[in-house]
């Protein structure tokens, strides 16, 4: 691991990095004033960890839609989703701000679509930070942030090594997203 004034650069990505990400995001939310916390978290691990260690934010933990891995399974289990909203953590489950439908288009006819390539070119720095932008667009539109900064986790595959300071924006103002800081990120991807 390295840091400038950048940020933080994790020498790999995935979730051994995730304790680290989360303590990043926190104090630098602090330094700003800025206590809403969105994190991506397909099974509640991640927004569990939040819960522990982030104390005094309004955390949303953004999961994936239902059928997203099986059809008719959740991700999430209700138990889970149940025990992370009477902690006060608000869960939103939707469908992914930059694939959606336009996924399911591309697999049965090929091509690319603009949000399938706006994705791939937000991958270009590091799937932790496509993630990002795209949880707080899913936050956005689900109805669970103010419309000020936050700060966003996110990662590669499992668990989080991507956290960001956003200014969030819904889907149908998707242009008016601006990431404003990069807090970590892995340097090799």
């Amino acid at each position: 691991m390295s840091t400038d004034k950048m940020g933080v650069w994790f020498d790999s990505p995935g979730q051994q990095n995730t304790a680290q990400t989360l303590e990043l995001a926190c104090q630098r939310g602090r330094d700003l004033g800025i206590f809403e916390l969105v994190v991506a978290s397909s099974t509640g691990d991640t927004a569990c960890k939040a819960l522990e260690m982030c104390t005094g934010f309004q955390i949303t933990a953004v999961t994936y839609h239902c059928g997203f891995r099986q059809p008719f399974e959740k991700s999430m289990k209700d138990e889970v989703r149940k025990n992370l909203e009477e902690e006060g953590v608000r869960v939103i489950e939707a469908t992914h701000a930059l694939s959606g439908v336009e996924r399911s288009v591309a697999k049965k006819h090929g091509g690319v679509y603009p949000a399938l390539l706006m994705a791939d070119t937000l991958k270009l720095f590091g799937q932790g930070t496509k993630v990002c932008v795209e949880i707080a667009v899913m936050a956005a539109d689900g109805g669970a942030l103010s419309g000020s900064d936050i700060i966003a986790v996110g990662g590669t595959s499992r668990g989080a090594d991507t956290a960001l300071v956003i200014k969030p924006a819904h889907q149908t103002g998707f242009f008016d997203l601006k990431i404003r800081e990069l807090i970590c990120k892995p340097r090799d991807f």
